[in-house]
């Protein structure tokens, strides 16, 4: 089969009104031919929100964003009106190891390498905004400390689109006595960034102001915070993000419309798409499906236990990925033999499966439909392992070959999805908002990722004691961690019961309105791996295609 990138040049695209018409947009900003700023829709009348989820995946991808873009392609094909609302893609994972997030085969969002790179800017907003209140922040240091900021009590870190773990830790300030005040920094990777949280979860500019004025960027002298507000450039960062706040608008290579539109990383952000686009699209479309980053564990626990608090919204069926590679992965398979048939690991592995299931449906009530993502080395041996189980939990299921057929792959996935959304029900959460800070965190280990305790390091309950003396101990919990196990440790996989989760920190994002339980090994700013997919790419001198972008 070719590449994705094949596919998607030898797609012939709609013009991007005719994509923003199926909608009822009739003015959308043109970012050229096939891509499009919309401003933000309300409206009493909402569709039917649909949550695409996984179980835990490999480090090879398991294809959520494909089965999402295909599930939303196989509805359009029934006749359904939906719109796809999905995050944007982050340049360190392009580059890296990950690939991009525009799907894959005959199920993607396009123009793929302009939605990969640049699209339009929104991300670079997002870095700059981020970058100029560090850049104030120094520079109010520099010129006379008004806020008596302690140095040492910084806490707002830079932040760039590009996995380089050497600005993990960095020494700013060096030179001389115009060239700042030295002192400890570091950088985050835009995705990882509050900016980036703040945005995605804001419902307008007022709101987005707002957030950006609560950002706790460092502790003065008294240890008191010193807030984004008190510096005096949330009206700048604001004017920088004025435009990155509109959804984009896209397609998919079967004219399916998509809103592509912020990109928080679930295993260190919450991992969705923005509010106002998952809203927009609801005020349009008869269906709406949405995606949350790697596993139920974490994308689909933020998802429920934070967006859709801070939304007001919650989703009528919930589609669980699962794909025969990876339960083998987890049932003990290597990552090199995972895609060759093994019945006994497979087996080993569906615990991971089931957990899943029984978290989304014991705990948040959701109406689930387990999505078996179909790879061209699956057998139909193991295929019927994986319906077998899904039976024994009493979980819907349905085949998908939409990254070989596209929607037609999808379909009865769609009709089961579908009458998922007419089961009814009240989505419930793993914790209350009363509960302080490790309570939470408690619940969520404990009912979700089924530990036996949780183990706060001395740091962690310095933070939390801190959060909770400057009145944020109520916030929601965004748990940080591996996306490879339920655990804080990546080599436990399956389903690992009993564990202790180790917290070693606690740091406020006042802006975004969560605190954030940074656990295990997990790191803000990734780095790139042995070879990276940059090595791989290329772009034709004359022609200027690209080539080796996936």
């Amino acid at each position: 089969m070719k590449s994705d990138i094949e596919i998607a040049h030898e797609a012939k695209l709609a013009p991007i009104v005719k994509v923003a018409a199926k909608l009822g947009i009739d003015d959308p900003e043109l970012y050229g031919n096939f891509k499009a700023k919309i401003a933000p829709v309300s409206s009493d009348k909402q569709g039917k929100l649909i949550l695409v989820t996984a179980i835990n995946p490999t480090a090879l991808g398991e294809g959520k964003t494909t089965t999402s873009i295909g599930l939303a392609d196989g509805m359009a094909k029934l006749g359904k009106k939906v719109c796809l609302a999905l995050r944007e893609p982050s340049l360190g994972p392009v580059f890296g190891i990950k690939g991009g997030a525009t799907g894959g085969g005959h199920a993607q969002i396009v123009p793929m390498e302009d939605i990969n790179l640049h699209f339009t800017g929104d991300l670079h907003a997002i870095t700059c905004a981020n970058n100029l209140i560090a850049a104030i922040l120094d520079n109010h240091i520099q010129h006379g400390n008004e806020l008596h900021i302690d140095p040492t009590k910084v806490v707002w870190k830079r932040c760039m689109d590009m996995n380089d773990r050497s600005l993990r830790n960095i020494v700013c300030g060096l030179g001389g006595s115009s060239d700042g005040v030295p002192r400890q920094d570091g950088f985050n990777i835009t995705a990882a960034s509050e900016i980036m949280a703040i945005l995605c979860l804001a419902s307008d500019m007022a709101d987005l102001k707002k957030r950006l004025g609560d950002i706790v960027v460092a502790y003065d002298r008294k240890d008191d915070p010193v807030t984004c507000a008190q510096l005096g450039c949330v009206d700048a960062a604001a004017i920088v993000l004025k435009d990155a706040l509109r959804p984009n608008l896209v397609q998919t290579l079967e004219g399916t419309p998509a809103l592509v539109h912020g990109g928080p990383f679930a295993n260190i952000a919450h991992g969705c798409n923005s509010v106002i686009a998952t809203r927009t699209a609801l005020a349009l479309a008869d269906y709406v499906v949405t995606e949350a980053g790697f596993g139920a564990d974490l994308g689909a626990e933020k998802f429920l236990d934070i967006k859709c608090r801070v939304a007001g919204i919650e989703p009528q069926a919930v589609v669980l990925v699962a794909t025969a590679r990876a339960l083998k992965y987890n049932g003990g398979a290597s990552k090199a033999d995972a895609s060759k048939p093994n019945v006994d690991a497979l087996r080993a592995g569906l615990c991971n499966l089931i957990g899943h299931i029984d978290n989304l449906r014991g705990v948040y009530h959701a109406n689930v439909v387990v999505a078996i993502n179909k790879f061209v080395t699956d057998t139909d041996d193991e295929i019927a392992v994986i319906e077998e189980a899904c039976r024994n939990a009493g979980a819907d299921f349905a085949l998908c070959e939409c990254w070989e057929k596209g929607g037609a792959g999808a379909v009865d996935l769609a009709q089961k999805v579908i009458a998922a959304t007419e089961k009814g029900g009240k989505l419930t959460y793993a914790y209350d908002m009363d509960d302080d800070i490790k309570d939470k965190i408690f619940k969520v280990a404990t009912k979700v990722y089924g530990a036996a305790s949780v183990e706060f390091s001395a740091k962690a309950e310095k933070s939390i004691a801190r959060i909770e003396h400057i009145g944020k101990g109520k916030l929601p919990i965004c748990i940080a961690k591996t996306q490879y196990s339920f655990s804080d440790d990546a080599t436990k996989l399956g389903r690992p019961t009993g564990f202790v989760l180790h917290v070693k920190d606690v740091e406020i994002r006042g802006g975004a309105g969560f605190a954030v339980a940074v656990c295990g090994n997990i790191m803000l700013m990734p780095g790139l791996g042995r070879r990276p997919n940059a090595l791989d790419m290329t772009i034709d001198a004359n022609t200027q295609e690209i080539k080796g972008l996936f």
